[in-house]
């Protein structure tokens, strides 16, 4: 799923992240999976993600930045 992390677009679903890839060839990979819920927005401030909740709760993930080579096994085009 494409996921717009502008801290602006709310999420339309509940969804379970483990990693954020760019169309660029980086990822963020959590350090534990997240559940977003319906209305939270993700984004970046200084290198870091960032969820605001629907209610207003922020949170700071811990994980950090790596890069991707290739495409991931499973992964269709």
């Amino acid at each position: 799923m494409r996921l717009v992390a502008d801290g602006i677009t709310p999420t339309s679903r509940l969804v379970l992240v483990e990693d954020l890839e760019t169309d660029d060839g980086h990822a963020f990979e959590l350090a534990n999976p997240l559940f977003l819920a319906v209305g939270d927005r993700i984004g970046f401030e200084g290198g870091r993600l960032v969820v605001v909740r629907a209610g207003g709760d922020r949170l700071t993930p811990a994980g950090g930045w790596s890069t991707r080579c290739g495409l991931r096994a499973g992964r269709r085009r």
